[in-house]
């Protein structure tokens, strides 16, 4: 028997041994009119099937061996849900209606095709999510990406139980969002990008679209304003506010191997290297320029979080870094919203107590990085686990790929995307002090939608369950084995799906 192709893989999962519910064009989801548009939607990407009139009482009965009952029943652990199908019918009840939406994805997820045409097989599964943040980011500032292209990547995200979209707006290569307090970022600084290729920005409409529509598929925006670093384009707009680039020996090294030219003042700027540029920290205006982008904001952004960056700030001295990371974490704060870092931030003996850090090192933590880490959780606050060398999507899959970099322990295989433990990465930091998982997507070689796509699929399955699913060891089917078996038979939902997947040799895809 092949296995069934969940991913990320549930709770708890009992296959009856009763006859598959069968699906044919009676077959007519009821209940909640959202989740059944949902369905409705996914039946036909993987099979074809046009089923019947959504949701509610209203038009013709359906037969019972068609019926799918989806609702909402409060009580349960939030975004969990209970799964049942037979023969007869299936039902999908959520505790909330995110939960609800997780069952439709992994109702659809078992749609297989036999001898009958299109069934589900019996079973029953029970699940909720470990971590309560999952999460995935795209960078939008090295190339840009437009409003269906980020729909697209929350379409794909959501599909597997991410709740996060982490967008990283702004960086040396681009500004990407207006703001009414400080037009001059998209007026003079949106322009460029990695390679020279072309720009662009959202406006404030575009953003807010983009934050209803992961919403409505249960995910929260993250945007990320980069700084101290990171803030080359800033000085495009605002020169006063921006310290001259500095230009060391190994960004030359990298201007080298990549390509393009060394930054200046004054200068867009098309290359790959990092760490040069710095905010002006001992200067007023700063704060004022801090006050505004965020205040702004925070208007915009009905989630949690407020991401301010933080990292790779080889251009600015280590005590004017801490003073700037404490003062600006506790502008977030003082707007209501929770402060998230990059994990070099822990080093900042002022940095709001309730700031979160993202941890980027290795797997194996190296040169101190546990260290900045931990003092996130010393403070009483908890971490985002993104170890580069495991969920980091831009990195290559393979040493030959055309895609991605190498820079993070070479390249990433499905494999080694797969086999690593949340709760094992820094010493110290147990599964209570961490808030979740983030894959993240920079697009210093990425230009399309397709290059999302090839990038991201499969490894952001890997990442997907290292995020929702129970911890390695607590489950038979937490193994490398199981999950290549299981997320081989997503290819057929994949390819309806429209999702232009790196068929991986590691995988033996059922197509």
């Amino acid at each position: 028997m092949s296995p069934l192709s969940l991913v990320p893989i549930p709770s708890s999962v009992h296959e009856t041994g009763g006859a598959p519910l069968v699906l044919d064009e009676r077959t007519r989801p009821t209940g909640d009119a959202d989740a059944a548009r949902e369905l409705t939607r996914l039946i036909e990407a993987r099979t074809g099937l046009r089923t019947r009139e959504l949701g509610g009482d209203g038009g013709a009965p359906a037969t019972a061996a068609s019926a799918i009952d989806l609702r909402v029943e409060p009580g349960g652990a939030a975004e969990s849900y209970r799964l049942r199908v037979a023969e007869d019918g299936a039902t999908v009840v959520g505790a909330d209606a995110a939960g609800l939406f997780y069952g439709v994805q992994t109702l659809a997820q078992l749609i297989e095709p036999d001898t009958e045409g299109w069934v589900i097989p019996a079973v029953e599964i029970e699940d909720a999510p470990r971590f309560a943040y999952r999460g995935v980011m795209l960078d939008v500032a090295r190339h840009f990406f437009d409003v269906p292209a980020v729909r697209g990547y929350i379409d794909r995200a959501a599909g597997l139980k991410f709740n996060a979209l982490h967008l990283h707006l702004t960086d040396d290569q681009g500004w990407r969002l207006h703001l009414d307090s400080r037009p001059a970022l998209t007026e003079r600084a949106s322009g460029s990008s990695v390679g020279g290729d072309p720009g662009g920005f959202y406006t404030k409409d575009e953003y807010r679209d983009l934050v209803a529509y992961a919403a409505a598929r249960h995910m929260i925006v993250v945007p990320e304003i980069d700084m101290p670093g990171h803030t080359h384009a800033v000085g495009l707009a605002y020169p006063e506010l921006a310290e001259d680039p500095v230009v060391t020996e190994h960004m030359l090294e990298i201007v080298s191997d990549y390509g393009g030219e060394p930054p200046a003042a004054g200068e867009a700027y098309d290359g790959l290297a990092v760490g040069f540029s710095s905010l002006r920290i001992n200067d007023e205006a700063t704060y004022d320029f801090v006050a505004d982008v965020f205040g702004e904001l925070a208007s915009l952004t009905p989630g949690p979080y407020l991401h301010l960056g933080g990292d790779e700030c080889l251009g600015t001295d280590p005590a004017d870094f801490a003073a700037f990371v404490a003062r600006a974490s506790a502008i977030v704060a003082d707007l209501g919203k929770t402060p998230v870092t990059w994990h070099e931030a822990g080093a900042a003996g002022g940095l709001h107590p309730d700031t979160v850090g993202q941890y980027w090192g290795g797997v194996t933590p190296t040169d101190g990085m546990d260290d900045t880490a931990r003092a996130f959780v010393s403070r009483g606050a908890q971490v985002i686990l993104s170890p580069a060398d495991a969920v980091y999507l831009d990195m290559k899959p393979r040493a030959d790929s055309d895609l991605g970099l190498t820079w993070a322990n070479g390249p990433t295989s499905v494999r080694r995307a797969y086999e690593w433990e949340p709760a094992d990465v820094i010493d110290g930091i147990g599964e209570a002090d961490i808030l979740g998982v983030e894959a993240p997507l920079w697009t210093e070689t990425v230009r399309t939608p397709a290059d999302i796509d090839a990038l991201a699929f499969p490894r952001i399955a890997a990442a997907a369950e290292a995020a929702w699913s129970p911890a390695t060891g607590a489950s038979d089917q937490r193994t490398w084995e199981s999950f290549r078996g299981r997320v081989a038979g997503l290819a057929g939902l994949w390819d309806g799906l429209g999702i232009r997947f790196d068929a991986a040799d590691e995988i033996d895809w059922v197509r």
